[in-house]
C-alpha cells in the first residue's frame, strides 16, 4: 500500500494540525504497541521527547494507546534521540518512541519508532501500523485485566552520560580543551555539557534555555551563527552544534569556519582507519555527500557506498555489509560500534579525540579535502508530481549528460517537507549554477501550470 504517514524519518508534520496530531498518535501507540506484542510477558515501551510544547499533549497521546493495547509505558521525558534506541535495549523495552521533529521549528513535531534492537523501523513494519491505522483497532485494545501502565523512569540522564562517556578513547581526556556547545534549545540541553564538563573539558553552553518554542531559533546545526560569534567571543578552541533532538551534529573550528558532516565522516574514517577500528574498508554516505570526500577516500584507498538519503537507509546499508561509520553531509553520524542511529554528542567526542591525539587545531585537523562546488536550492510544491513531467524529464535527462563525466546531478522530492530538492555538483561552479538555474526554472513553471 502507499505510505499515507511515514515518510524517510516518522511520521512528521505541524502539530496539532493532521496528521500530527493527539489522536493520530494514539492510534499509532495501539498499532504499534499491536504489532509489537509477541511471547507472553509484560510488554514495554519507552518515550523519549524532545522540549516542543506540544511534546506533552503527544506524549500523553502515545501513553494512551500503547496502555490501551496492554503495553506499559516508561515516559523518559526530555532525551535525545540516541539515548531512546540505546534505553531501548538496555530496558528490555519492545518498542521505542522519540516525539520529535529533529532540526524543524517547534511547530512541527513527529513520531520516531525504534524496534527492540534499537535500530529504526524497517519500511515493512511501517507499513504493517499503516494499515492497521486505516482500520477499526477496538478488537486490539487490552481487556481490562490487562491494560498497560505507565511511569517515569528516573536516571535515565545519568545511563546516557556513562554511555556517552565510555566511547571516548580511554588514553583520551578533554583537559585543556575550551568547547562551546550549542544545544539548539533541544533534548540534550541537560546531558551534552554534563558529559564534556566531567570528561575534563572547560564548557561554555548556549542554547540551554528551552521554554518549549524556542527549539532551533536561530541555534543549534542548522543556525549556527550564535555559535560561531561564541566561539570568537570565549576564544574557543571548537564549536560543537547539536540539532533539536541531538542526533546531528556540525563543527565550528577556532576561525568560526563551519565543517559539515562530510568533512567529520572523513576524519573518522582515516583516524578509524589508522587504529585498525574501521570495518568494510570505507563509509556508507548519502547521494548528497561531496564528491570531494569519495575522491579523498579514494586516494586513502577506501571506498564511499551511497545510499538515498536518510540516516535509516545509511543504517541498512552499513549493516547488511559490515560497515561502522556512516552518515549524512547534515551531520547526522552514525557509529554502530557505539550506537544503532546518529548521534550528534558521540560523533563530536570522536573528533575531540582526533585533535587531541594530534594536538593540531581544529581548522586543520577536520580540513580533510577541497569540496567541489555544489549547489542545492528547493522548489516548494503544492501537490501533484512535476518529477513525472515530460518537460522536467527531459531538463533533467540533458543536465545529466552534461554532468556525466565531472559532476553529479541529484533531483528528489524532501521526505520530510512539501519540497522538491535539486543538487549539483562539479569541478566548474559556473556551470553547476547554471545548470540548478535552468532545472529550478523548469520544475517552478510546471508547479505554476499546475
Amino acid at each position: 500500500m502507499k505510505r499515507r504517514y511515514f515518510g524517510t524519518d516518522g511520521i512528521r508534520g505541524q502539530s496539532n494540525i493532521y496528521p500530527m496530531t493527539p489522536d493520530l498518535a494514539m492510534r499509532v501507540g495501539i498499532a504499534a504497541g499491536t504489532i509489537f506484542h509477541r511471547g507472553s510477558h509484560r510488554h514495554r515501551v519507552v518515550i523519549g521527547k524532545d522540549t516542543r510544547l506540544s511534546g506533552y499533549m503527544l506524549e500523553n497521546a502515545m501513553v494512551a494507546g500503547f496502555t490501551a493495547a496492554g503495553v506499559d509505558a516508561f515516559v523518559l521525558g526530555p532525551i535525545p534521540t540516541p539515548a531512546v534506541a540505546m534505553l531501548t535495549r538496555s530496558l528490555r523495552a519492545d518498542i521505542g518512541v522519540m516525539i520529535s521533529a529533529s532540526h524543524n521549528p517547534y511547530e512541527d513535531n513527529g513520531i520516531k519508532l525504534f524496534g527492540p534492537d534499537g535500530y529504526k523501523l524497517s519500511d515493512d513494519l511501517e507499513t504493517k501500523i499503516e494499515d492497521l491505522l486505516e482500520r477499526d483497532m477496538t478488537a486490539h485494545l487490552a481487556k481490562s485485566e490487562n491494560i498497560g501502565r505507565a511511569k517515569r523512569v528516573d536516571g535515565v540522564h545519568d545511563r546516557y552520560i556513562e554511555h556517552a562517556k565510555r566511547t571516548l578513547p580511554r588514553d583520551v581526556t578533554l583537559q585543556g580543551l575550551r568547547i562551546a556547545i550549542d544545544c539548539a534549545n533541544g533534548a540534550a540541553y541537560k546531558v551534552a555539557p554534563a558529559v564534556l564538563w566531567e570528561l575534563g573539558a572547560d564548557v561554555v553552553t548556549i542554547g540551554n534555555e528551552p521554554n518549549g518554542t524556542n527549539i532551533n531559533l536561530n541555534c543549534g546545526s542548522t543556525s549556527p551563527v550564535a555559535l560561531q560569534k561564541k566561539v570568537d567571543e570565549v576564544r574557543a578552541d571548537i564549536g560543537i552544534a547539536l540539532d533539536g533532538d541531538a542526533d546531528r551534529v556540525i563543527i565550528v573550528d577556532e576561525t568560526g569556519t563551519i565543517i559539515d558532516g562530510d568533512q567529520l565522516m572523513a576524519v573518522i574514517a582515516e583516524s578509524w582507519a589508522e587504529s585498525q577500528m574501521l570495518r568494510g574498508n570505507g563509509i556508507v554516505a548519502t547521494v548528497m555527500s561531496n564528491l570531494g570526500l569519495e575522491r579523498f577516500l579514494e586516494d586513502k584507498g577506501m571506498a564511499l557506498a551511497r545510499t538515498a538519503v536518510g540516516d535509516r537507509y545509511v543504517v541498512e546499508h552499513m549493516r547488511q555489509h559490515n560497515y561502522n561509520v556512516g552518515g549524512e553531509q547534515s551531520g547526522h553520524i552514525v557509529l554502530s560500534d557505539y550506537g544503532t542511529t546518529g548521534d550528534g554528542l558521540v560523533a563530536a567526542l570522536q573528533i575531540l579525540a582526533a585533535v587531541k591525539r594530534t594536538g593540531k587545531p581544529v581548522s586543520e585537523v577536520c580540513r580533510r579535502f577541497e569540496p567541489v562546488p555544489q549547489l542545492l536550492r528547493n522548489v516548494r510544491i503544492s501537490g501533484g508530481k512535476p518529477l513525472e513531467d515530460i518537460q522536467v524529464r527531459k531538463a533533467i535527462a540533458d543536465a545529466e549528460n552534461e554532468l556525466a563525466r565531472n559532476g553529479r546531478l541529484v533531483i528528489r522530492p524532501s521526505g520530510t517537507e512539501p519540497l522538491i530538492r535539486v543538487m549539483a555538483e562539479g569541478d566548474d561552479r559556473g556551470q553547476i549554477e547554471r545548470i540548478v538555474g535552468g532545472l529550478i526554472d523548469v520544475i517552478s513553471n510546471v508547479r505554476n501550470a499546475a
